[in-house]
């Protein structure tokens, strides 16, 4: 089975999400992507739709924005 990616930018909202998105899915179904550690990896979140983070790209292609931490022009600056 395909992986679910939660992408973020590591702040407070960010972080309790990860943490809720592990409890829920497990570590073996989720990959996290941290942007400040992975800034590569961004243009890869914004082909896959994703608006602002934290999200969760399902393995489908379904991006799921939750809450809203910051948007992908402030994860950029």
């Amino acid at each position: 089975m395909k992986k679910s990616v939660f992408y973020h930018a590591g702040c407070p909202v960010c972080l309790s999400a990860e943490h809720e998105i592990l409890e829920l899915i497990g570590t073996d179904n989720v990959e996290i992507v941290h942007f400040g550690q992975s800034k590569s990896r961004i243009a890869e979140a914004e082909k896959a739709g994703v608006k602002s983070v934290p999200a969760l790209v399902t393995p489908s292609g379904n991006v799921l924005h939750i809450n809203y931490g910051a948007s992908m022009a402030d994860v950029k600056a």
